[in-house]
């Protein structure tokens, strides 16, 4: 099995950013051209990618829907969008704009059964996004961290159909820490549905570590700041994971 490398472009007032453990007061910005970066993914061969709309993981709607609709035109493989997806009407909308599969992760935790019903309808569409915080669930835009251990979450859509599961380690993300591969595994091993790591990939060694636990359930990783401050070489990433 290989492993799936999803360059990461975040969204804010309609620019690339990158925030650290996904405060919004701790953003990098790192272009203005959504579409231009995408483009620039596919040309190093991303036949993947991760967007998120951050603004709408906070206000719960879509904020920077027009950005996201010029990165699927420009981006020629397959794109999954999350932030702020919290009803069907949502689910729907952006399937209809041509992403390839919506992560929700607030409403996985506040309305399962919406996801449930989705997954089931939308077979291969529904990521649950399962964002950790010292092993329990935080949501709306990690602002806030349930009582619900990860595991727990997962357990609830262990026959649900969904495509897969985003772990991040919200303490990780932005900050080129590396990879949490040991709770990423931890989960990996503990569900049957295919887990996507996320948060603090630093460098080739993140994709070497993960691409050896593909076989183990971890169906690929997602990497941003890595990527823009120039510590990961894209093409070189997708070697590796291919192989």
């Amino acid at each position: 099995m290989s492993l799936i490398v999803f360059p990461a472009i975040d969204l804010k007032g309609g620019q690339v950013v990158r925030l650290a453990e996904g405060d919004m007061d701790r953003a990098t910005v790192y272009g203005d051209d959504p579409a231009a970066q995408a483009h620039a993914f596919a040309d190093a061969g991303a036949d993947h990618l991760h967007v998120v709309d951050l603004d709408a993981a906070f206000a719960g709607e879509s904020i920077n829907g027009q950005a996201v609709e010029a990165i699927v035109a420009a981006f020629p493989g397959r794109v999954q969008v999350g932030g702020g997806i919290r009803t069907r009407a949502a689910i729907d909308r952006w399937l209809a704009l041509g992403v390839a599969r919506v992560v929700i992760g607030t409403a996985a935790l506040t309305d399962p059964d919406l996801v449930k019903e989705a997954a089931k309808a939308l077979p291969g569409r529904i990521v649950v996004g399962v964002d950790a915080r010292d092993g329990f669930v935080a949501t709306h835009g990690w602002a806030e961290v349930s009582d619900l251990p990860v595991a727990d979450l997962a357990a609830r859509f262990a026959d649900a159909g969904v495509a897969a599961l985003l772990f991040t380690d919200v303490g990780r993300d932005g900050l080129l820490k590396g990879c949490n591969i040991d709770a990423t595994l931890r989960l990996a091993r503990h569900t049957r549905i295919p887990v996507i790591a996320s948060g603090g990939v630093a460098d080739i060694t993140d994709i070497h570590q993960l691409a050896r636990h593909a076989a183990d359930g971890i169906e690929g990783v997602i990497t941003g700041r890595a990527l823009y401050d120039g510590r990961l070489d894209l093409a070189a990433a997708l070697r590796i994971a291919r192989a």
